[in-house]
């Protein structure tokens, strides 16, 4: 299939979709003021619009996990991006290390074996942000910022995840975009003390009109050098959203729009050494602050698809840039049949550079080679690294949900809803990846690169040599999904029962190489690629996944409810160039997650808590770029999740803790099985105190993790630690506040990931202050 020419067609669909829907809406009558749902943190009675089959029902009522999270508990938290926003959730898992992007995200008991958010499907607004979310050097929380744009996230853990979404057997996190129903906005500017960022913050919405419409329109730009000391501007962007919301008498119509054009350092692992199977920093490295880049660097040449050459600037980290036009609309059909139907186009691409150890140091004198000491000699330690630099080509999607559902009032109050449905999605995948090697000054900030004898200019090869020229590699592939999906819920005094079924059914088509190499003076060197060595993409893969639940309510303040699931996560890259074939002559792997949990919910006075016993077996296959070594594995996971709330007065304390005992039960390398696989803590935990008197308002966030393997061989330990996050904010006058806000209050090292033979590993961010000063109207 010819992507580009369905690149082309993506904006046709949008616009026959609107063409087809906004007139029609706009010639029915209005409707009445909806009334807004309240916001706290385990709101049991909030109706649950994320991944459920259950129409109009709230968290009290339903069987599955949710939580729920606004904008201003977010801030609050002073999250420093989406991912970390995650943290704050009981039982998600966001390893949130590597800036604004490239986190690693996962559910209570589902592993992370591969980068991104593999079994958690991200969405705005209901529909997915990218269809899978573990390409490598394209996660989908690269492409989504949270500022004052964002009316609440939405978690469901397990559960009807299933069937609600594809890809999405552990969760999906739903990014909800505010509507403009409440009027007001708010003007603020932040920047960093001690280091250097500055940011601007706008939103305003309309409020409710008598017409039944409203609008908004908001959001935010920053620039700086980031957290991590340098002499270059890494931070430069932002973006901006925008809704109208119509509301009539039978239905609504919504249409949206999004741009985002953003850089950021992009944080990678940095050199390390393990003793004892203990993490041990190098000297002169200091994990929460050090950063590779800086002026002198010179630009990295890469080798394109067209096999011409492009210098690019090291320093540019992660840029992306997501353009995205949306639309929803809702019908009243008569007799309890309702229409809705969800829409939009996303144009994604951009490009990941980042700076990775090879694991290769050497003390010594050296000869500068860069910048403007170039040609002085250096004594010191040099370190091997290598550029990922990889163009994120195209992205861009075009999904559509279109579902029907319609309620059956049966005797006295019981009822049974019905909801069917078809999910379309279309997903480009299309990089281009170019790994060149370096030597560098092994030094906190800027440094340059330096040339010993074996090598003389500090360029050790173009391309990979040393990883067999792994990672020169061109991908063009395009999945098309379609999933029909149907759900019964049924609703008699204190039960609701509900089943949901979703068969998703994928296509792959497009192609997939590796740059061939020629010998020069009798030494392999990259060449260029060629198109007689691609091998195809194309298959199809299919699965049925189900989900069913139940609930019931002890009494008005008190209920529990129990659920299983069985779901999958479809693989695009993560099995390209191994030794699976794609051209649909051998059965396709897939990734699957089958959950069962029991839980209760329960409230008494300001207090609420929802409890849930879960266990989870998934079963997996990857291939690693760097290690090119394939992987098999199965995992069973059982644990308890608690999340609770307390409010009175001023004073409102929030929290959760995951308990979890994981082993991999089955893999191709059996020296693991039995193990705990890594990264997986027994107990990670989130308590958020806040308290607010007069004009002042202070809390703080404590986000904590237990010790776990740094490898699946559990031969390394990443020791537990805390993260200490506090605010306090101060309304010098009606609607201006002055605010400071500190991450990592204690400094914390905190290290998310390791590579398995040791020589690298990623911390959290170290500590940052910020002042802000804002103004609402």
């Amino acid at each position: 299939m010819d992507i580009k020419r369905m690149g082309a067609l993506r904006p046709l669909a949008l616009a026959v979709w609107v063409a087809l829907v906004v007139p029609g809406v706009a010639l029915a009558q209005q409707a009445d003021d909806p009334k807004e749902d309240k916001k706290s943190a385990v709101d049991l009675e909030r109706i649950v619009v994320t991944a459920t089959p259950t129409t109009g029902v709230s968290t009290m009522r339903s069987s599955v996990s949710v939580s729920t999270t606004t904008v201003e508990q977010i801030q609050a938290s002073q999250a420093q991006s989406a991912a970390e926003a995650l943290r704050s959730i009981p039982g998600i898992r966001s390893e949130s290390s590597g800036g604004e992007g490239n986190a690693n995200i996962t559910v209570r008991g589902v592993p992370i074996s591969a980068g991104g958010a593999r079994y958690v499907q991200l969405q705005e607004n209901g529909l997915p942000v990218m269809l899978f979310g573990d390409i490598a050097f394209a996660t989908s929380d690269m492409f989504v910022r949270v500022d004052n744009s964002l009316d609440q996230l939405q978690v469901v853990r397990g559960g009807s995840a299933s069937t609600a979404a594809t890809n999405s057997p552990g969760g999906v996190i739903n990014f909800l975009t505010k509507t403009g129903v409440d009027r007001g906005g708010s003007v603020g500017v932040s920047f960093g003390l001690g280091f250097d960022q500055q940011r601007i913050d706008l939103d305003y919405g309309s409020g409710l009109q008598k017409d039944g419409s409203s609008y908004h329109v908001g959001g935010h730009f920053r620039q700086g050098k980031g957290a991590h000391p340098s002499d270059v501007k890494g931070e430069n962007g932002g973006q901006i959203q925008a809704s109208y919301s119509q509301a009539f008498n039978g239905g609504s119509f919504r249409i949206y729009g999004k741009f985002l054009d953003d850089s950021t350092p992009t944080l990678l692992p940095v050199p390390v050494k393990v003793v004892g199977g203990k993490i041990i920093e190098i000297p002169g490295v200091d994990p929460r602050k050090y950063t590779p880049y800086g002026s002198n660097w010179p630009s990295d040449p890469v080798l394109n698809k067209d096999n011409s050459i492009t210098q690019t600037n090291v320093n540019d980290g992660l840029t992306v840039r997501n353009t995205a036009i949306g639309g929803e609309v809702s019908f009243n059909l008569g007799n309890g049949w309702k229409l809705e139907d969800r829409v939009r186009l996303s144009e994604i691409s951009g490009r990941f550079t980042g700076i990775f150890p090879r694991g290769d140091l050497e003390t010594g004198t050296f000869t500068i080679q860069s910048g403007a000491q170039k040609g002085q000699k250096w004594t010191g330690t040099a370190a091997g690294v290598a550029v990922f630099n990889t163009s994120l080509d195209d992205l861009g999607s075009i999904s559509n949900d279109l579902k029907i559902t319609k309620r059956f009032n049966l005797s006295g109050k019981d009822r049974l809803d019905f909801t069917g449905g078809l999910f379309y999605n279309q997903q480009n995948v299309a990089l281009t990846w170019h790994f060149n090697h370096y030597l560098i000054q092994l030094v906190e900030k800027n440094p340059a690169l330096v040339g010993s004898t074996a090598v003389p200019t500090g360029l050790i090869s173009f391309g990979a040599k040393d990883w067999g020229f792994c990672c020169q590699r061109a991908i063009d592939a395009e999945y098309t999904t379609v999933a029909p999906y149907a759900a019964f819920a049924y609703e008699a005094g204190p039960l609701n029962m509900d089943a949901s079924i979703r068969f998703d059914k994928q296509s792959a088509s497009g192609s997939y190489n590796q740059a061939s190499t020629k010998k020069v003076n009798g030494v392999d060197v990259l060449d260029k690629y060629v198109a007689s060595t691609a091998k195809p993409v194309d298959y199809n893969v299919d699965h049925t996944s189900f989900s069913l639940g139940g609930n019931y309510r002890l009494d008005r303040d008190l209920s529990v409810f129990a659920r299983y699931s069985d779901g999958v996560a479809f693989n695009a890259d993560r099995i390209m160039f191994g030794s699976q074939l794609l051209d649909g002559k051998t059965p396709i792997s897939v990734n699957s997650v089958k959950q069962a949990e029991v839980g209760a919910k329960i409230r008494s006075g300001n207090f609420s808590a929802f409890a849930t016993i879960f266990n989870a077996k998934t079963t997996e296959s990857n291939y690693e770029a760097t290690t090119q070594k394939s992987t098999q594995n199965s995992y069973s996971a059982n644990g308890v999740e608690l999340e609770a709330a307390y409010a009175m007065g001023g004073f409102r304390l929030a929290g959760g803790v995951t308990f979890t005992n994981a082993e991999i039960t089955a893999s191709n390398d059996k020296t693991t099985i039995g193990k705990t696989p890594r990264r997986q803590a027994k107990m990670v935990y989130q308590l958020s105190p806040s308290y607010s008197f007069g004009p002042v308002s202070v809390g703080a966030s404590f986000i904590g993790t237990g010790k776990s393997w740094g490898d699946d061989g559990n031969t390394i330990t990443m020791d537990g630690y805390t993260v200490v996050n506090a605010f306090v904010n101060f309304e010098a006058m009606k609607n201006l506040t002055i605010g400071l806000g500190v991450n990592n209050l204690a400094n914390t090292i905190g290290y998310t990931e390791i590579e398995g033979d040791g020589h690298a590993a990623r911390s959290i961010n170290g500590r940052t202050v910020k002042a802000s000063l804002k103004y609402s109207f």
